[in-house]
């Protein structure tokens, strides 16, 4: 059981309940105005939704061990259906293909970890964002603190992915450190436990479902807090539809308020994410 408070950084923290003590102390961040009334749509209006998305990007969307769609993405498709009460069917695609299908009307929205980018915006409209996608500093689990800012790492070692956007973000704002080029997170992370320098930099969903695998429980935690800058990495991550389908747009960005609203937004967070990203 969670019980909800709003920070003043705009975050919510799921805090520790006296009755669940093993319950972690995560921050997700507040992506809705809560002072936002936004209208509801008219039901008459409202038409079955066929959402696209991929099976291979797991937690977000994968095929289980039934061969059903299952992860974050699907249960939050099922959630938005259920919250406009619509039926809905949940189509995968290749993950090339969504924005194509999406224009050829095979589907209605795509609900696919799909960004928002100056080329995704020339062919779809978006919702709101429903997550975003930080990078965060990573070191074993157990080793110091670190003053995780361009001052406090003056002079630190740290491993980033070659050409990612994280590593162009150190290179822009931590101008003291030494950065040493890995071309996977596998290489990165293998590098880090044997203690080759003591931070790797990374994209936060990635090194949280590496520090989530069975095989690493407990090997890295997390230092300082999450790094958003949009033109590094992003902007969030919303549902796509036509861009001359706002009608529907809308109605998501209705039903995704309503959701965060009732707590489903956090427990989709919590349930696909443990560990957490931000």
């Amino acid at each position: 059981m969670f019980f909800w408070v709003l920070q003043s950084s705009g975050c919510i923290a799921a805090e520790k309940d006296p009755e669940n003590q093993a319950t972690p102390n995560l921050f997700i961040p507040s992506l809705f105005d809560p002072n936002n009334r936004a209208v509801a749509p008219d039901p008459a209006t409202l038409r079955p939704i066929r959402f696209l998305t991929a099976d291979d990007y797991p937690p977000f969307e994968f095929l289980g061990a039934d061969g059903a769609l299952a992860g974050y993405n699907i249960d939050l498709a099922r959630a938005l259906c259920e919250e406009l009460k619509i039926s809905c069917t949940i189509q995968p695609r290749r993950w090339d293909n969504l924005i194509d299908a999406l224009e050829a009307k095979e589907g209605d929205a795509i609900v696919a970890s799909l960004k928002e980018t100056a080329a995704t915006r020339d062919r779809a409209r978006f919702t709101a964002p429903y997550y975003l996608t930080p990078a965060r500093f990573v070191a074993v689990a157990g080793t110091k603190s670190f003053d995780a800012r361009p001052e406090g790492l003056r002079g630190a070692t740290i491993g980033v992915l070659g050409g990612s956007a994280q590593e162009a973000f150190l290179r822009a704002f931590f101008p003291g450190v030494t950065l040493v080029p890995f071309p996977d997170r596998e290489q990165l992370m293998a590098a880090l436990l044997a203690g080759q320098f003591e931070l790797a930099f990374d994209d936060a969903i990635g090194l949280a479902i590496w520090i989530n695998a069975q095989r690493n429980p407990g090997c890295c935690a997390f230092q300082g807090g999450p790094y958003l800058e949009p033109r590094f990495f992003g902007e969030g991550v919303g549902i796509g539809v036509r861009r001359d389908d706002d009608a529907l747009r809308l109605a998501l960005n209705w039903a995704l308020q309503r959701l965060d609203e009732r707590g489903v937004m956090t427990e989709l967070y919590l349930k696909y994410f443990p560990v957490g990203i931000y």
